[in-house]
């Protein structure tokens, strides 16, 4: 029953946010290597804070997003929502499901797709990035590319862990890329302090410089 629930809220939220981020103003800034891998249709990891999921889901046509969804009631209204917007997802969560829903995000990674990662998702703590995106980027090959969004208006849900938005009519979205400074190889251990620290710093220094875009 909750996946009928799931596909009835999924397309009226999609209809909704259509129509919103039809008005919104975008800017991006992508490094020189990323455009090259676009044009080539290499796979890279987009990774972001759990927060800037919402107005970033816009970009899911631009950057051809694949992504793993929840098998709850919540996740079956965003997975209706990501695939009506063009996205490709992979269902599973931490407890359920996980090692195939990673399977099948990979399997998207090599036909062509970009992964979408949430890094400290999907309960939080906030800004503390987990092992998952390293793991990724380590068995799809991809490098790790951290995003940073800025944005002049929008509704704030605070009593949300993540401190999640939706920018409003006509608001002015600023996103910056910037490349993870770390290579991410057979050997390395997504586990890593070191990784997760560098990508966390990386993270709010894109949002910081996402702000300074004109």
């Amino acid at each position: 029953m909750h996946k009928v629930r799931g596909l009835f809220l999924g397309f009226i939220v999609w209809v909704i946010y259509k129509l919103l981020s039809m008005t919104w103003k975008v800017k991006i800034q992508e490094p020189d290597d990323m455009k090259t891998l676009m044009k080539e249709k290499k796979p890279m990891i987009l990774a972001h804070f759990h927060g800037d999921e919402i107005p970033l889901i816009s970009l899911v046509s631009r950057y051809k997003i694949a992504t793993m969804t929840s098998t709850s009631k919540d996740g079956e209204m965003m997975n209706t929502v990501l695939l009506l917007l063009g996205a490709k997802t992979s269902r599973g969560s931490a407890t359920r499901g996980a090692v195939s829903a990673l399977k099948g995000l990979l399997k998207y990674c090599k036909d062509g797709s970009n992964c979408s990662m949430a890094v400290d998702g999907p309960k939080g703590p906030i800004y503390e990035v987990k092992p998952g995106v390293f793991e990724i980027s380590r068995l799809a090959k991809a490098p790790i590319y951290a995003g940073g969004i800025s944005c002049d208006r929008a509704w704030h849900f605070p009593r949300s862990w993540n401190k999640a938005y939706l920018p409003k009519p006509f608001a002015q979205l600023k996103v910056l890329w910037i490349p993870f400074n770390f290579t991410i190889d057979k050997n390395t251990d997504p586990r890593s302090s070191e990784l997760a620290n560098s990508l966390k710093n990386q993270l709010f220094d894109a949002r910081s410089q996402s702000a300074k875009l004109t």
